[in-house]
């Protein structure tokens, strides 16, 4: 349990350290007219997520302690949107689309009331 946890957060150092990287490098490539970076990270990390929750599910190639240091790790630190991407396509390629829908709107709403709440809270807290 503890071996795991270590590969675990080893893994997303390297995955929030692989984002700050690509950000950097976008902004200075790409420009700032929108978060290119944030856009490209979340793009990859949807296909590597797919990719090996697939490869990981269909075949042995993948062990479990693998696959959860390379999902929860690396990809969690690379990008927080992979996740969601991927259970929402589960539930609309399994036809559930009641609980897709219900999951996307939780989904974008809670985050943007807590996103929201915690800019209300900081701004009542270091107010100028």
């Amino acid at each position: 349990m503890m071996m795991k946890l270590l590969w675990i957060c080893m893994a997303g150092a390297i995955g929030t350290g692989t984002r700050y990287l690509i950000g950097l490098w976008a902004d200075e490539r790409l420009g700032r007219a929108i978060p290119y970076g944030t856009l490209l990270v979340n793009v990859v990390g949807c296909f590597l997520i797919g990719l090996v929750m697939q490869i990981s599910l269909r075949t042995a190639s993948v062990p479990p302690a693998l696959r959860l240091t390379l999902t929860t790790g690396f990809m969690g630190g690379l990008t927080t949107y992979s996740s969601f991407n991927y259970d929402l396509g589960q539930y609309l390629h399994s036809g559930a689309y009641a609980t897709a829908i219900l999951y996307f709107a939780l989904t974008v709403f809670l985050c943007l009331i807590a996103g929201s709440l915690g800019v209300i809270l900081a701004g009542s807290l270091f107010s100028n």
